[in-house]
């Protein structure tokens, strides 16, 4: 039997209705644990006021947002599912010959939507809002900002100096040995005044100090000197200059693919960006999964009893993926896996479990 227009509009209207009920519930939750831990952390700075601390969170809270679409697609479509066939209308809908992946296919539709919406749509602004979050958060929380940038014309870095700072800029880099190749060091004085420029054909980062090889010093009021090895102080570290990157929470799903080729390019890892990119890509697969979950434990309890139990179940297996997806992110972080393998395993998985478990209940 086919699925009526009817009753396909009516199940994903319904399916839709408990999905954003419950996703601006866990909202309202995290927005306000956001703000409570956001106070302990502003405590001890004087510039960070009631008002930045409500405006960190209400930057932050979009991307937290991204993060609990799926749990809200799970917890949705396990209210209504349960609340469905509670009040007999799937019992009706079943008896009339509509199958399980009939009734299945509205809220399958609404959910793939959503992932999309927010992948195109809705993380340009998310991202836009986690880049002011990161600014306000290096500016008032952590008393820093960003030491790095990275454009078409190569790598910027930022430092201070003896006397005021030092803007760096080389046209490539060797990740591994810290070596920058093609460099230009303007110097500052105070904040803005110009004071020389240092061209060397290598600077390389050693504790405590960049050496620059092959240097030409050229400054206010004094001739070009040639130097082999010229040394500049500085307080950066390999691990400080890779954690000046933007975050790719910051980056829209648009920018993404241009600046992890800019990174490459640069000579830095964008391993963090691929996973990113792969994960926002993977998102629709795995908010389908989530229906799958949902209709797995709430559509079989309505048959077989125990409600209570196997609906916690449901909840405890949401929060075993979420889990199991930070673990499986961690190892591709750390290269032990592919990126894309990391990226994609968790949705996958999850969607073959849910079939499987689904053919076996309803055609096994």
């Amino acid at each position: 039997m086919r699925l009526p227009l009817t009753l396909s509009f009516y199940i994903g209207r319904y399916f839709l209705f408990w999905v954003v009920a419950v996703f601006l519930s866990l909202l309202s939750i995290i927005f306000l644990f956001d703000i409570v831990e956001l106070l302990r952390r502003a405590a001890s700075k004087d510039d960070a006021g009631v008002r930045i601390v409500l405006q960190m969170a209400l930057f932050k809270l979009p991307h937290m947002a991204q993060l609990m679409l799926p749990f809200a697609v799970l917890f949705g479509g396990m209210m209504s599912f349960w609340r469905l066939t509670r009040s007999q209308e799937l019992v009706v809908a079943r008896a009339a010959g509509v199958s399980v992946w009939q009734f299945l296919a509205p809220p399958l539709v609404v959910a793939f939507l959503l992932a999309l919406i927010k992948i195109g749509v809705f993380s340009p602004f998310a991202s836009a809002m986690s880049a002011r979050f990161e600014h306000l958060e290096s500016k008032y929380l952590k008393g820093r900002v960003s030491l790095l940038a990275v454009s078409d014309a190569g790598l910027w870095l930022r430092q201070p100096s003896e006397r005021g700072h030092a803007v760096l800029s080389a046209g490539r880099i060797a990740q591994d040995s810290m070596e920058l190749g093609d460099v230009i060091v303007f110097l500052f004085e105070g904040q803005d005044r110009f004071v020389g420029r240092i061209d060397a054909r290598s600077a390389t980062l050693e504790p405590g100090y960049w050496s620059l090889k092959q240097a030409m010093l050229s400054a206010e009021g004094r001739q070009t000197q040639r130097i082999d090895q010229y040394r500049i102080a500085t307080e950066l570290t390999s691990e400080k200059i890779q954690d000046s990157f933007a975050p790719p929470e910051t980056l829209s799903f648009w920018d993404l693919p241009g600046f992890i080729a800019l990174l490459e390019r640069a000579g830095f890892s964008a391993v963090r960006h691929k996973l990113y990119f792969h994960s926002l890509l993977a998102a629709p697969l795995l908010q389908c999964a989530m229906v799958l979950l949902a209709a797995i434990f709430t559509l079989r309890s309505a048959r077989r009893g125990g409600t209570s139990i196997v609906v916690g179940s449901g909840v405890i297996i949401g929060f075993l993926v979420y889990f199991l997806s930070d673990l499986i992110f961690a190892l591709g972080m750390s290269a032990r896996l592919p990126v894309a393998l990391a990226a994609w395993a968790p949705a996958t998985v999850t969607t073959l479990l849910g079939l499987a478990s689904l053919l076996h209940s309803e055609d096994g």
